[in-house]
């Protein structure tokens, strides 16, 4: 199973389209918020299952503001991460995660990329394809895929060749 997993896209979609284009075929996208309006366009352009959540830039946004969703054998929160104070540091949300019993956490907001395996949680930030903040401000994603044995393994990926943005 290949699942891509994206966030704080800001409503720039040509650098989804690329990941997209460059990644299928995948399994299912998981959006952690900040789509402003594109939810259309996210969920048709990749021809499987998406999961999306709003993010603190998604005003009147009918999405959820958590979704939990099980892949395998995890048991999986997605959230923007606001309400967490992620910006600050992510332990908050990880103390949310463990507390009702989650496997996996997977949260936007702070436009750059984590992959943290703890002994009990794996904490996972895509990053930003539109608006990246860390150092070399490449645009991040994430691929999820689980073995043979149904084991969870992920890598974080860079867009090297940077589309043009433009408003969809």
């Amino acid at each position: 199973m290949k699942i891509l997993i994206v966030s704080d896209t800001h409503r720039q979609n040509a650098n989804y389209l690329e990941v997209l284009r460059k990644e299928k075929p995948l399994d299912m996208v998981i959006h952690c918020g900040d789509i402003e309006g594109s939810e259309e366009l996210i969920a048709a352009a990749c021809e499987c299952p998406s999961v999306m959540v709003a993010g603190n830039n998604d005003f009147f946004s009918p999405l959820p503001r958590e979704e939990e969703i099980e892949i395998g054998r995890y048991k999986v929160l997605v959230t923007h991460g606001n309400y967490y104070y992620v910006s600050s540091n992510n332990e908050l949300i990880k103390d949310e995660a463990r507390a009702r019993g989650f496997d996996i956490v997977m949260y936007g907001h702070i436009h750059r990329p984590v992959v943290e395996k703890e002994k009990d949680l794996i904490v996972v930030n895509p990053g930003s394809l539109s608006y990246p903040r860390q150092e070399g401000r490449r645009p991040s994603y994430v691929i999820m895929e689980l073995d043979e044995n149904g084991e969870a393994h992920f890598e974080i990926r860079y867009l090297e060749k940077v589309v043009k943005s433009f408003w969809m």
